[in-house]
């Protein structure tokens, strides 16, 4: 596919129309691309749209994959791609496999993605999800582009929030799991609000300073529970990370990165040490407290150095949220200053918020929807709506449903949109949601199964006389995965699967796949393979499981 846009583009381009674009129509009877290059070779010469579209088709020289031409509406030139270039793309799906939609345009390159981002102490909410989804999704896409991959995550096991779980610690007879941390931090968290602000700040430096053996045990108490919380979420929503990072390993190394540069690039302030950021359009934030702590800002300094020591990347991605947005541009305007070599090699990736009806969760007062919780009441919600239509689910399946559900409905929207989450439509088997495309994916599992049964192997050998409006779709996958990564929206993926699947129930409801006595059955048989192909390897993309069986 890419071969012909290059040539139909480098043609476009050599007769004058530099910026034209070639697209998808989406009413497939205008062809299988279209291009507006005769209006924009109008608008250069001052003629007509129309009488430049046929100048352009007699002089085009067309790659033989192009059957048919036609001029549409004022000058829209459309082009239908041959019967042969279809059976060829379906058999190349076949034969790529788990291949299928891969590219190389980040071949060579090292690339960390950080995602997720939980705290030790506290919950893992359900504002993690977005993240960890988004997070996820992109680390595969990059790495389906030829790139190797390292998946991090960055948490803050140190400052206010574990003091707050510390001396709830204390208050409580009996902390053995990390529900029992939760209600420590919830405890501490309105302490803190009721006046117990200057002990727990007093208690936090102590933390800091590690200078309390009693304090210390319960430090590496708790963050064990939480890390241990950590390792069985990620392995409920198949995040499995190469590297965790913790602000107590990157707060020392940014703290000297700041205090190298006090005076050309920080500067102090009532004993804080600050970046003056009106001076670069930005706003002031404090990279070392008075007491001479590194803040937030401080550390993901030296966060930044200590990946490249684990792994010197040449793309370092941040999934975080948007409210995150205004603080990172300081932050990165800071780092240009002190570390110039990693200008370039930033992105910071916000995205929305997830909310349920009861609106946006605050952890602040230990009043949490956790992350888990909500993948249970998702799990309960799908066995019940299996049990009414008397189908029997694993639950190994059903969870991996309910991941599903939730991951999709973070993943087919720009990830800087926030995303309400909707019980009811994050679990219909029926159009727009994970379920559906898990369902379908299973359906031509079972196709292929009877296909199997039936001694019906697929074949390229017999086609219909025309392509399938399936046909039109599948080919687009590797387009479609480049554009995800290079625009770094995972929804592109999202999208093109609901159009496949809608695409093939449609196929399924009107042929009869598996018939032995049907010649174009093989090809149907085969159309059915890079149908499930394209499927699993769209779902992986997304992070989604794809289960054989429904």
């Amino acid at each position: 596919m890419s071969d012909i846009r290059e040539k139909l583009l480098e043609a476009l381009t050599r007769a004058g129309a530099v910026s034209c674009t070639l697209e998808h129509p989406s009413d497939p009877t205008h062809g299988d691309l279209a291009t507006n290059a005769a209006f924009v070779l109008a608008k250069k010469e001052g003629t007509a749209p129309r009488e430049c579209a046929k100048r352009l088709l007699r002089n085009l020289s067309l790659p033989p994959e192009v059957a048919q031409t036609e001029i549409a509406g004022a000058g829209f030139i459309n082009f239908f791609l041959s019967r042969d270039f279809f059976s060829g793309e379906i058999g190349r799906i076949r034969d790529a496999q788990e291949s299928w939609g891969r590219n190389d345009i980040y071949e060579g390159k090292r690339v960390i993605v950080e995602y997720t981002d939980p705290n030790p102490f506290k919950e893992l909410h359900i504002g993690h999800l977005v993240p960890n989804a988004v997070g996820e999704s992109l680390a595969r896409l990059f790495m389906d582009s030829g790139a190797e991959v390292r998946r991090v995550t960055f948490q803050g096991d140190v400052g206010l929030h574990v003091a707050k779980a510390i001396w709830g610690m204390q208050k409580l007879a009996q902390v053995e799991t990390a529900s029992d941390l939760g209600k420590a931090y919830a405890l501490g968290a309105k302490a803190y609000e009721e006046g117990a602000k200057e002990e727990m700040q007093a208690l936090n430096k102590v933390i800091y300073e590690k200078s309390d053996p009693e304090i210390n045990a319960l430090y590496e108490k708790g963050k064990a529970l939480s890390l241990q919380y950590f390792e069985e979420a990620y392995a409920l929503l198949g995040s499995e990370f190469d590297r965790y990072f913790f602000e107590s390993e990157t707060g020392p190394r940014g703290l000297e990165i700041v205090r190298a540069h006090i005076g050309s690039v920080f500067q102090e302030s009532d004993g804080a040490v600050i970046f003056p950021g009106e001076k670069y359009g930005l706003h002031t934030r404090v990279f070392v407290n008075a007491e001479g702590l590194p803040t937030y800002e401080a550390k993901d300094l030296g966060l930044v150095e200590e990946k490249h020591k684990y792994f010197p990347f040449d793309l370092s991605v941040t999934v975080t949220a948007s409210e995150q947005k205004e603080y990172f541009k300081v932050v990165l305007k800071a780092l240009e200053e002190v570390l110039p070599q990693y200008k370039g090699k930033i992105e910071v990736l916000t995205n929305g918020m997830l909310r349920l009806k009861e609106g946006k969760m605050s952890s602040r007062t230990g009043d949490v929807i956790s992350a888990l919780s909500l993948i249970e009441e998702v799990a309960k919600r799908v066995s019940e709506k299996a049990e009414e239509g008397g189908s029997d689910i694993s639950e190994e399946v059903l969870y991996d449903i309910a991941v599903g559900a939730i991951k999709y409905a973070i993943l087919r929207s720009s990830t800087e949109k926030d995303i309400v989450f909707d019980f009811k439509q994050s679990i219909t088997f029926e159009g727009d949601s994970g379920p559906y495309l898990q369902y379908t994916y299973a359906r031509s599992r079972s196709v292929l199964e009877k296909a199997k049964d039936a001694g019906v192997s697929g074949s390229v050998a017999v086609t219909p006389e025309g392509p399938y409006p399936l046909e039109r779709i599948l080919y687009r996958f590797p387009q479609i995965v480049e554009r995800a990564v290079s625009e770094r929206e995972p929804h592109h993926v999202a999208t093109f699967l609901v159009e496949v699947a809608g695409a093939f129930n449609t196929f399924y409801g009107v042929e009869r796949i598996v018939d032995p006595e049907d010649r174009h059955a093989p090809y149907k048989v085969l159309l059915t393979e890079a149908v499930a192909a394209t499927l699993k390897n769209g779902l992986w993309l997304l992070g989604i499981r794809a289960p054989e069986r429904m």
